[in-house]
């Protein structure tokens, strides 16, 4: 008898239980929204590419009677997480009413026109499209570059900007054939660094190159400064610079004169051209003619040999037979 009472006593605890639950999630999910709140993550660069406005809008239009019950989380936070300036969105509710919404923004690495489009992109390689109300001050990037080099440009942009001397002296990246180039705030130049390793390498070697000689130089002398190669440097003078004309003419000079591999080539292939020209037609002529005498000739020396050898010995006997 005391364990029936006991289950029994149990059971009606449990339906009451349920009942008071049941009542109070009624009750809950029938009450109205008491307070929205949308915390937009800081990052490590401010970005404003959305707003409150624009997270409550989408509230209001999946919930438009307010009502807690009338909630879809799941659908709202992959509506959040489907604007191309969210990086992640965690949404949920409190037991006061409260739902609260935890926004990342995403934040550009860099600028790429690419194709006639211009878009950002993040760190992890994302790309996302400019915001009309909004432009994030960052380094712009042209070219046909491929999705698979968006990671490492995006690092090389971080470093960059890490770094004092680089970020005073670079801003913008250009590929061109295949290659990179950093464009400069001094002069007209270019560093070419080729590709995206060891950059670290290169960009230490176009620093010791700009201490150590091109601080003492005119900004415009060059136009192009590649350090792509291993333990070198090497500049292109700018021709449109005045103070260059003695250099170039020098420099073209001396190569005319150097006996290069391409000017030994190019003699050698003048010298036999105009020695065959002449041979080979007059040899022909040669060849054709001599034949022809010779066969006139011959027939010319055949026939007076048996002509004058027949009748000597016939006139001889008879001069004899004469004489006798």
């Amino acid at each position: 008898m005391k364990n029936k009472f006991r289950i029994l006593k149990i059971l009606i605890t449990v339906i009451i239980f349920g009942f008071l639950l049941s009542f109070s999630l009624k009750r809950f999910n029938n009450k109205p929204m008491e307070k929205v709140s949308v915390q937009l993550t800081q990052t490590k660069h401010p970005v404003y590419f959305i707003d409150e406005k624009d997270i409550r809008d989408i509230v209001k239009k999946s919930n438009p009677d307010k009502r807690i019950g009338d909630i879809d989380i799941p659908d709202l936070e992959k509506r959040i997480n489907m604007l191309p300036a969210v990086d992640s969105a965690n949404v949920y509710l409190n037991l006061n009413g409260n739902l609260n919404l935890d926004i990342k923004q995403r934040v550009p690495a860099f600028r790429l026109n690419k194709n006639g489009r211009d878009f950002y992109v993040d760190e992890k390689g994302t790309e996302f499209p400019i915001s009309k109300n909004y432009s994030f001050p960052c380094m712009l990037v042209t070219g046909n570059v491929d999705k698979s080099e968006y990671v490492k440009l995006a690092e090389l942009v971080d470093k960059i900007d890490r770094d004092e001397f680089s970020k005073k002296y670079f801003i913008g990246i250009t590929k061109e054939n295949g290659g990179y180039n950093l464009l400069t705030s001094q002069g007209n130049y270019k560093v070419e660094i080729g590709d995206l390793d060891k950059i670290n390498l290169k960009v230490k070697g176009f620093k010791t190159f700009v201490e150590k000689h091109l601080v003492y130089q005119e900004p415009d002398k060059y136009s192009k400064i590649s350090v792509k190669y291993d333990n070198q440097i090497v500049t292109t003078l700018n021709p449109y610079f005045k103070e260059n004309d003695s250099l170039i003419n020098i420099g073209s000079k001396e190569l005319a004169k150097a006996p290069t591999a391409a000017n030994i080539a190019k003699k050698e292939a003048a010298k036999p051209v105009a020695k065959p020209e002449t041979k080979p037609r007059e040899k022909p002529k040669v060849a054709v003619s001599k034949p022809k005498a010779e066969v006139k000739t011959a027939v010319k020396k055949e026939n007076p040999k048996p002509k004058t050898s027949t009748p000597k010995p016939a006139a001889k006997p008879k001069a004899k037979v004469k004489i006798e």
